[in-house]
Order: C-alpha cells, then sequence, then structure tokens
C-alpha cells in the first residue's frame, strides 16, 4: 500500500544519508585512524546500513543505493569501512533475498581479496556449517577471493591454505577424545537417566561413536584407541541391539561397559600440559606461515605473521580445560592466547564489539570522557561452532587465584564462608544445607558474614601498591571500573559473574570480565540456584572501595554510565544484523521484573539517571519469630 511505498522511500533516503556519512567520516572508522568520534559514529551508520540493506534490499529503491548500474555494491564506501562488521556480514552470507546474498557475497569477495586476512577465519567457520546453503556461500566467497589472477592469486590460495591447516588442528586439539568422551557420556546419562530420554541418548553415543570410527591420526588418538576402543565398540554393539529390539536389558548392558569406561576415562583427565608433538604434530611442523597472528591484523600496517607455534601447552583447572597456546609471530613476539573447547565464543565477539562501541560513546560524551572508564577489550577468533582462539589479557589475575593466595599465606580456609554456613546444617554438608528452608538458609549466611571480615580484596589493593599515591591511583580506577561494567552488564543481562571470571589488573587495579556465554538474562532461567541480582556487588567488592562505599564515586559513575546508555539507547539496543539482540526491556524507564530489594514482579522498579535504584515496594513479609529459626552452633571464624 502506500504506507509501504512511503517506508521503503524514506529508508532508501535514510541509506544514502548513512553512505554518505560514512563517506566524510575521517579515517574511515577503523581503529588507530581519524578521530574517537569518527570511529564511534562510523561503526553507528555502518551497523544501520546493514540493518536496511537486509531487510529492505530487495526493493528497487533501496536497491538502487546499494548498487548503482555498472558498479560494484557500495563502491563508494572504502572497502576498510566494512573490516569492522565482517562477523555481522558473513552472518548473513546465506540470507534468503537472492538478490541481496547475491550482494553480499560480492561485497565479501571484493574485501577478502584487498584483506584476505580479515576474513579467512569468519568463512572457515562458515563453511563449517551444518545448513548446506551457508556452507556453499562460503565456498564460493573463498573460490572468488582466488579468481583475481597473477601472483595475487598463488598469494591468496596458501594463504586459505594456511587457514584450514591452523583451524583444523586447533578445533583437534580444542577437545582431545578422552575429553570428548568424557564429556559425551555424562550428558548422554544425564539425558537417559534423568530425563528419560531413549533416543536422544542413542544419538549422541553415535556421534561419539562416529568420532572413534573416523580413525587415529595422531599418537594421541591412536593410544586412546588401544585403551578404550574395543570396550567401546562392545557397548555400542549393545545400544544397536537396542535399536533392533528396543530391551532395556541390551541398553543397561551397554551403559554397564560405559560406566566403567568412564571412571577408567576420568583418570587421563590430569595431565596439565599438553604436548603438540603427540596430539597435532602437522600444528607443530608448521613454520613461517603466511596467516597473521590472531588480532594483530590492521590496514596500512605491517603483517605480523605466524612464525611457529610452541609445543606445549599448559591445561588451566577448570571444567571446560581450556589450553594456553603461544605462537611466535615474525615481529620476534610470543603471543599467548586461550585455546576454549566444547563453547561456542561467537557471542563473546559480538559482546566485545559491543563494547567497542560503549567505549566509542564514552571518549566522546562530555561527562564520562574526563574519567578512565574504557572497558578492557581482547581478541576473540572463533575456530568452529564449538571452539576458538580467546586473546590472552596480560598482568591480570582472577579475583579467585589472589583471595586464595591471601588466604593461604594466613593459615585461612579458601572457603570459609561456605564451612560456617555449613556447620549450621545438622550434618555440617551440602545435602542437609539444601534442605533447611529459605529463612534458615538466610540466617546461616548472615552468621557467616558476621564471622568474616570479607577485606581480603581490600588488604590486596593496599598490599601489592608500592606506595599511598598508587594506591589511591588503583583504588580509583578499580571502582570506576567496577560501576563502569555493573551498568554494562546490567543493560547486557550479563550473569556467571563468579570470582573466576572477574579479573584484577595489577598495575591499573582496573576490573575485568571475561567469559560472556551467560548473556540477556539466561541465569534467571536456571532450574538450580537462579541468579536474579542486576549485577554482582558482594561484600568484599563494597569494602575494597573508599570510604564511603557504593554512595561515592561508584554512585556517580554508575549514574553517569547508565545516563549516557539511556541517551544513547538508540544505538545500543540498535539490533546489529545478524546478531543476538539486547535485552530492550533493560533500557526501558518501567520494567516487569524482580525487584532488587524484594524480588517481587508485583513491585515496580523505576531506573532514574538523576538517582540511584529508587523503589517503593510492598512491605517485606513477616520474618517468623527468633524460636523458629536455625540456630547455628558457635563455631570461632578463623
Amino acid at each position: 500500500g502506500g504506507d509501504d511505498e512511503l517506508v521503503i522511500t524514506h529508508m532508501a533516503r535514510a541509506l544514502k544519508g548513512f553512505v554518505q556519512s560514512i563517506r566524510c567520516a575521517d579515517g574511515g572508522g577503523i581503529a588507530g585512524s581519524g578521530s574517537g568520534t569518527a570511529r564511534h559514529n562510523t561503526l553507528q551508520d555502518v551497523l544501520r546500513v546493514l540493518t536496511v540493506w537486509f531487510r529492505y534490499g530487495d526493493k528497487k529503491d533501496v536497491a538502487s543505493v546499494v548498487q548503482r548500474r555498472g558498479a560494484a555494491p557500495f563502491a563508494e564506501v572504502a572497502l576498510d569501512v566494512w573490516l569492522q562488521v565482517v562477523p555481522q556480514i558473513v552472518a548473513r552470507i546465506d540470507i534468503p533475498t537472492e538478490a541481496v546474498r547475491r550482494q553480499v557475497c560480492e561485497l565479501l569477495i571484493r574485501v577478502g581479496r584487498a584483506h584476505p586476512q580479515s576474513l579467512l577465519f569468519s568463512l572457515l567457520v562458515s563453511q563449517k556449517s551444518e545448513i548446506p546453503a551457508r556452507a556453499k556461500a562460503a565456498e564460493y566467497v573463498l573460490t572468488g577471493m582466488r579468481k583475481d589472477g597473477g601472483a595475487q592469486t598463488l598469494s591468496v590460495s596458501q594463504l586459505i591454505a594456511d587457514a584450514r591447516l591452523v583451524s583444523r588442528e586447533l578445533d583437534r586439539i580444542a577437545v582431545l577424545w578422552n575429553e570428548e568422551w568424557h564429556a559425551g557420556l555424562e550428558e548422554a546419562c544425564k539425558t537417559y537417566f534423568t530425563h528419560g530420554e531413549a533416543d536422544e541418548m542413542v544419538a549422541q553415543l553415535g556421534r561419539l561413536q562416529a568420532s572413534l570410527e573416523s580413525g587415529a591420526q595422531t599418537m594421541r588418538e591412536t593410544s586412546f584407541q588401544q585403551a578404550f576402543g574395543s570396550q567401546l565398540r562392545e557397548a555400542w554393539g549393545w545400544i544397536e541391539r537396542y535399536k533392533r529390539s528396543r530391551s532395556t536389558d541390551d541398553l543397561h548392558r551397554a551403559w554397564n561397559i560405559y560406566f566403567t569406561e568412564f571412571q577408567s576415562i576420568a583418570k587421563t583427565l590430569v595431565a596439565e600440559k599438553v604436548e603438540l608433538e603427540y596430539v597435532s604434530p602437522a600444528l607443530l611442523a608448521a613454520t613461517s606461515l603466511q596467516l597473521a597472528v590472531p588480532g594483530t591484523y590492521a590496514p596500512g600496517r605491517e603483517v605480523v605473521r605466524i612464525e611457529r607455534f610452541h609445543g606445549t601447552m599448559t591445561v588451566l583447572p577448570s571444567k571446560q580445560r581450556p589450553r594456553k597456546l603461544r605462537m611466535r609471530g615474525s615481529d620476534g613476539r610470543d603471543y599467548e592466547f586461550l585455546l576454549k573447547g566444547k563453547e561456542d565464543i561467537r557471542l563473546d565477539e559480538r559482546v566485545m564489539q559491543l563494547f567497542g562501541l560503549i567505549n566509542g560513546m564514552l571518549e566522546t560524551d562530555a561527562v564520562t570522557s574526563r574519567r578512565d572508564l574504557a572497558i578492557t577489550r581482547y581478541n576473540v577468533l572463533p575456530l568452529s561452532p564449538n571452539s576458538g582462539l580467546i586473546g590472552w589479557v596480560r598482568h591480570t589475575d582472577t579475583l579467585n587465584v589472589l583471595i586464595k593466595g591471601y588466604r593461604e599465606a594466613r593459615k585461612i580456609g579458601h572457603h570459609v564462608e561456605q564451612r560456617l554456613m555449613l556447620q549450621c546444617a545438622p550434618r555440617a554438608d551440602m545435602i542437609s544445607y539444601d534442605k533447611l528452608s529459605s529463612l534458615q538458609k538466610v540466617d546461616a549466611f548472615e552468621w557467616a558474614l558476621k564471622n568474616t571480615t570479607g577485606q581480603d580484596l581490600k588488604q590486596l589493593l593496599w598490599l601489592k601498591s608500592r606506595n599511598s599515591e598508587a594506591w589511591l591511583e588503583r583504588r580509583n580506577l578499580y571502582t570506576r571500573s567496577l560501576a563502569t561494567m555493573s551498568m554494562v552488564g546490567y543493560v547486557l543481562g550479563l550473569g556467571d559473574r563468579h570470582p573466576s571470571n572477574l579479573m584484577l589488573h595489577r598495575h591499573t587495579g582496573k576490573i575485568v570480565h571475561i567469559d560472556f556465554g551467560d548473556c540477556f538474562d539466561i541465569c534467571r532461567q536456571r532450574e538450580k540456584y537462579p541468579e536474579h541480582v542486576p549485577f554482582r556487588l558482594t561484600r568484599m567488592l563494597v569494602k575494597a572501595m573508599e570510604v564511603s562505599g557504593i554512595d561515592g564515586t561508584f554512585k556517580t559513575i554508575c549514574e553517569e554510565v547508565l545516563g549516557l546508555m539511556r541517551r544513547e539507547k538508540d544505538s545500543v539496543r540498535h539490533p546489529p544484523p545478524a546478531s543476538e539482540r539486547l535485552p530492550q526491556a533493560a533500557l526501558t524507564t518501567r520494567r516487569r521484573r524482580r525487584c532488587w530489594r524484594c524480588w517481587r514482579r508485583s513491585c515496580t522498579t523505576r531506573l532514574s539517571t538523576g538517582g540511584w535504584f529508587t523503589t517503593r515496594p510492598p512491605p517485606p513479609p513477616r520474618r517468623p519469630p527468633a524460636a523458629a529459626r536455625v540456630r547455628p552452633r558457635a563455631a570461632p571464624a578463623p
């Protein structure tokens, strides 16, 4: 109708204006060139260009702006501009609209020929996709990048070959066979014995068995087959019999074998080092590659290429068992990365992009630009839908490591608060504690707080400062960074902020957040221990601030950052194409969520840029008399 035609006309004019704005921006919006304002505005404009293009690109008026007759798509825009939104463009490489899909592929081919280093890994991830159209489109772009002719074709072909080798081998060593089987058997057991889904359990075991039957290619895989291959094949034989007979006896016989092998495999998960010689000899032999060190490529600068990989990787003591990988660059420096498996880090990549946008806002705002509020970022490089490389943040330690070291040096138990809470249970264990009522758990929590000081982090900031001036500067930066990320994390719906996901910079005192897998309030949906708090602000974090606590610098920075995000809400919650949407309700003035004080959905919470959270909750429920509460045993705190 007429309204639709009017919308399309406005969109075409808006797209033309955004393109003109990008052309006029100083430096093209690439980090390291142009002013901070230009970088900030260009990224917003490019995201809006992509939104209009992907949604209305099949309309004639919009298509004429995107691609003029006889010209390439966005021919008037410098190719460097698109490097900052490569993840968004590659994510729409299989867009259903044929005309737009053809333009996307053509634009990626042009960018890939000019800057192949910045595009290869994103295309290789899409090429591994289970969606045929997506994998086919990625292969088409890779082929188009090689059809340039001359020496450039040979260089790009060698670069693609190196990228495929590195991607394949890093994906292999991110999760070894013993780790894959251990996690797979645990998940399959939970699927069947907890949820009763036999068919899904069979499918999970089938994928594990398929990887075993694919054949060993390294010494570690050969050793695994020799140790566990015959027993696992025998168990799979009983699964095959179950698929024909549907008899639970066959399943139980299979699981008797799987359980025994699961215990044996668990004993192999104690290694703290992984040698490339045994898990990926091809990667160890790869030297003088044409591929750039991840995260170092920038247009106009000398390319730092991968010279070689170090032969030993350190396994970090966590559930996912990530590896610390080191590679030598052509500049003679060593670059450290965290190799993660069994986890999709593409969300971390988008969060880092969002942090870059917010940093641009903080730098250009008249109020926040006077303070050092920039969020610490790091490089994120997805290798596949289930693995990737994360840049190592130098000179940082997790709060868990810092507090553990502080307490061990003073003969204090690492989990002293938990031990005091368990003392309030009848048998002083987690099973008895879980059976306590909510009010009894609150009393146990208050008992633990009363018998501990919670000044570990405060003392660490003081003891690790060379003088009082350095301590004051570190404390201020600590408070500012904590307040900034508290507000940004609240808008992002960020959860899982345990002490191992919070890091402290040794020199500056800044708080650095890692692991953004639980965004958009997903932690509120947990079956056990759901997180309802807007952000992490425990007693230990508060005591490390200044004398006024949260009523001083912390409160001021929170108001300024949240006020800035309110003013720039169109940019913050503007949905970047093909990326995860930000929670729209987090930026509204009134929201129907749990109150941060009483946790009732009936409570109306207002967020004000002129003050802190001002709430008028209903009166809290009356607590039972003291006689009905739990009486913790008197135990002196260490």
